[in-house]
């Protein structure tokens, strides 16, 4: 008898404990499968945050990839857009861009100007190949080679990343299978969008937003600039990449950049000194430290390492700046001068801090490429 009651509450433990395992095995399983819903504005507010970030992103990455092309022949010079899509330094752009040219340049998102040569370009089709062997090595642009866009798919158009003709506008796919003639090419199955297509856009790369890819090649705008019509890269895909591989470096003819660092005017020297100022901005910004070291002269690099540079401005979460003014100093050099407000996170500083500082960039050229070449600073009261 003594036996049976000292059995029973180890009994009624043993249940107790399979019991607790058993709820515990259950609450888990609930858990996992259920969304976790959180009601917080500041969680809300740092999402919507982080996808503003993420597109200008998108944004400034696909610039590195997209040049300024400038076409010369004896009566004018054509200036439109193209973009780097493989490592042999191949550009897509618009055959109407450069078919008269004798002479070709591109400008980089790094403000550096490279002569280029054709390697294909379309009788019938407004597509041409233009070839840059110093950027050979490039990785280039995504490309979507298999499905075309549907309607109403979120697209990027990017125009020359050059001055006030640097242009990225936003949209949708608004229509497709529009087919036309214009100027003596034939447009077939181009997509219609909403971004529209300006002076200097000819040429660029239309992106898929969520993807990141290329889908299109800008090319033709409406007079009024409220459409835009788009060439799709897997209709031209195939017979761009037979130029790509066919043309050989060795017999293809560049002309020098001398001629056109010579003939370049004031208001020339004025809009490539800005954008190399908003190029170097823009990419502390998105925290581009590469892009933006890479702008310095080498009388700044000597003396400041990669390592120091980033360390000085890493701490910057947010950049504003108000363009002010720019000077001629000679035929070479040029003097931007902007207010800028940092927003920055200070050491050992709980609270973000916010200063006003007024910059003066001193812009010009170090072997036959735009540089910073000088950075002078003083705070605002």
């Amino acid at each position: 008898m003594l036996q049976n009651k000292r059995k029973f509450p180890i009994i009624i433990t043993t249940i107790i404990i399979v019991i607790g395992i058993a709820t515990s095995i259950y609450l888990y399983i609930s858990w996992q499968s259920e969304p976790l819903v959180i009601n917080n504005p500041a969680i809300s507010k740092v999402q919507t945050d982080n996808e503003t970030v993420d597109l200008k992103t998108i944004i400034h990455e696909a610039e590195k990839n997209v040049v300024q092309i400038e076409a010369k022949n004896d009566s004018q010079t054509l200036t439109g857009s193209g973009f780097l899509y493989n490592e042999k330094g191949d550009i897509i752009t618009n055959a109407h861009v450069i078919k008269q040219a004798d002479t070709i340049y591109v400008r980089t998102a790094n403000a550096r100007v490279y002569p280029a040569a054709v390697i294909g370009i379309g009788e019938e089709t407004d597509i041409a190949v233009i070839r840059v062997p110093q950027l050979a090595g490039e990785k280039g642009l995504s490309i979507e080679k298999d499905q075309l866009a549907e309607l109403g798919d979120e697209v990027i158009a990017l125009g020359s990343p050059h001055g006030f003709q640097n242009t990225v506008t936003l949209g949708i796919i608004s229509g497709s299978e529009r087919n036309f003639y214009v100027e003596g090419y034939d447009y077939k199955n181009a997509y219609q969008i909403s971004a529209p297509i300006t002076h200097g856009n000819s040429g660029g790369p239309l992106i898929n937003r969520n993807s990141g890819k290329v889908i299109g090649i800008n090319s033709v705008g409406t007079e009024d600039g409220t459409i835009g019509f788009s060439i799709p890269i897997v209709d031209v895909i195939q017979e761009i990449e037979g130029w790509s591989k066919e043309a050989q470096n060795s017999e293809l003819t560049y002309t020098s950049t001398e001629d056109l660092l010579n003939s370049i005017d004031p208001e020339q020297m004025k809009q490539d000194a800005e954008y190399v100022m908003e190029y170097f901005i823009d990419s502390i910004t998105i925290r581009d430290y590469v892009a933006a070291y890479s702008l310095l002269g080498d009388s700044i690099q000597s003396t400041t390492s990669y390592a120091s540079f980033r360390e000085d401005y890493i701490q910057i979460v947010d950049v504003n700046y108000t363009h002010q003014s720019t000077s001629i100093l000679d035929s070479n050099h040029a003097s931007v001068l902007v207010d800028v407000t940092l927003t920055q996170n200070k050491p050992n500083e709980e609270e973000q801090l916010e200063e006003q500082i007024q910059y003066e960039f001193t812009i010009g050229y170090e072997n036959d490429q735009l540089k910073i070449i000088g950075i002078d600073y003083q705070e605002q009261d």
